[in-house]
């Protein structure tokens, strides 16, 4: 059961809309590896609009995941491929339905 979560929107820099896009394609493969993230999801918001959103059954698992190798990734690349650094907002999750 998922109890907590992650919002992190993403404005992507003029003119770089797709190597965000597949930035985040490529950040699957290391989520995959996070035993403690029930759900990630990459969006697009819109035209320069994306987001993640991730899911975890407790604080343990998403402190892993904020310390793990697609946080990283996504901090190293924000000044080349953001508007800004990403906002990481924590959430509580109050209802969910999951495979």
């Amino acid at each position: 059961m998922v109890k907590l979560g992650l919002w992190v929107p993403l404005e992507a820099r003029p003119g770089k809309e797709q190597e965000v896009e597949q930035f985040l394609r490529d950040g699957l493969a290391l989520v995959e590896q996070e035993a403690g993230t029930t759900a990630w999801f990459a969006l697009r918001l819109g035209p320069s609009m994306f987001g993640i959103f991730d899911a975890f059954p407790d604080e343990p698992a998403r402190e892993a995941h904020l310390g793990g190798k697609v946080a990283a990734a996504l901090m190293a690349r924000a000044p080349e491929l953001f508007m800004g650094t990403p906002p990481i907002q924590k959430l509580e999750v109050v209802a969910a339905k999951l495979p």
